[in-house]
């Protein structure tokens, strides 16, 4: 009995409260010191996990590619994160779809602070926390370059922030649907890159990633400025109660505390979109330099074809290195014999 509780512990999200509705009770969690020992379980799940995909997927694949040392480390981290961008993505569409959050767009701020937490929305967070967290040791595990370590390390952080604010910020039904836009975006992103590794000459999924991106990135704006700046200020003031895990979210009673959060996000948002902007047009001058030297290299080649053309049709006859350069009228070759032959220049 003493084992099942402490495996419990490790498996099953922890501080479970029973809360009257209508119908009866609904049993709904918070948050505390006991989600990290969850987590830390699903850190060894993604471990293993990873380890899974790798084996029977990607290595399979790249052998078969060939590919070098710098794609082949690429690969398997695109290979990798569409997996996981895919699965997230169906699941939390699944999470915002039953429990309401999309279709009644006030539910992201009403009643806020949101302490309690569904079973499938408290699990997830948990499983996003681990996952990003067990990308730590698989930059050892993966022998990741030392000159993309600064950049993934970059990004896991990123993604720490945002999801364990969120978590700890009672932000649960807003990041959600903030995570579904991100990932949505990010596989899209990945699977081009797959592609790309595939067949250089295919690149139409990175256009298809590029609409995405910028539709994604609108309506996570426009989100953040509906729910933080409209939403969250018509809510009561809520004070700061540890015993229903009330901890961090009274803070948004403070309008400073507020604006500073949104223009916070609104630099970094403008900064992604400014990367990425930057970064289409370079694609695009590449792109054009790359089509503009092919004509160069094409047109050397159709100026001896258009002279070798007009040689022919002048009617000058190179035989042997020998040339006739008598033309009767009409252009036409004279007859054998009526014109003097003498060596060519190109010969003598």
């Amino acid at each position: 009995q003493v084992t099942a509780k402490t495996a419990f512990l490790f498996i099953l999200p922890q501080y479970n409260v029973s809360v009257p509705t209508a119908d009866g009770e609904l049993v709904q969690y918070h948050y505390g010191l006991k989600d990290l020992v969850t987590i830390l379980f699903y850190i060894f799940i993604a471990i293993i996990l990873h380890a899974v995909v790798q084996e029977y997927a990607l290595d399979k694949i790249n052998r078969r590619l060939h590919l070098s040392k710098v794609k082949h480390s690429k690969f398997n981290e695109s290979g990798q994160l569409v997996a996981f961008h895919l699965t997230s993505v169906i699941w939390c569409l699944y999470v915002v779809v039953t429990e309401g959050y999309i279709s009644n767009p006030r539910s992201l701020w009403e009643n806020y602070p949101h302490v309690y937490l569904p079973y499938q929305v408290k699990f997830f967070y948990l499983c996003q926390l681990a996952y990003w967290l067990h990308a730590l040791p698989e930059l050892y595990f993966q022998k990741v370059r030392k000159e993309e370590i600064p950049r993934q390390l970059r990004c896991i952080s990123l993604y720490l922030l945002h999801i364990a604010g969120a978590y700890l910020l009672n932000l649960t039904r807003l990041g959600l649907i903030l995570l579904l836009l991100q990932y949505l975006a990010e596989f899209f992103f990945h699977m081009a890159r797959l592609v790309y590794f595939t067949d250089e000459n295919n690149e139409k999924l990175f256009n298809v990633w590029a609409v995405v991106f910028v539709v994604t990135r609108l309506f996570t704006l426009t989100l953040y400025i509906l729910v933080i700046g409209f939403g969250l200020p018509r809510v009561e003031s809520q004070a700061l109660d540890p015993e229903r895990g009330n901890f961090f979210s009274f803070l948004f009673n403070n309008i400073l505390f507020r604006m500073s959060v949104l223009l916070l996000v609104c630099l970094f948002q403008a900064s992604v979109m400014w990367r990425f902007i930057h970064f289409q047009l370079r694609r695009w001058r590449e792109y054009w330099n790359e089509q503009s030297s092919r004509k160069r290299a094409a047109a050397p080649a159709g100026t001896k074809q258009q002279t070798k053309l007009l040689k022919r049709d002048s009617g000058e006859c190179w035989k042997g290195g020998w040339h006739c350069g008598g033309v009767s009228a009409g252009g036409q070759l004279p007859p054998a014999g009526s014109c003097l032959c003498r060596a060519s220049p190109a010969v003598s």
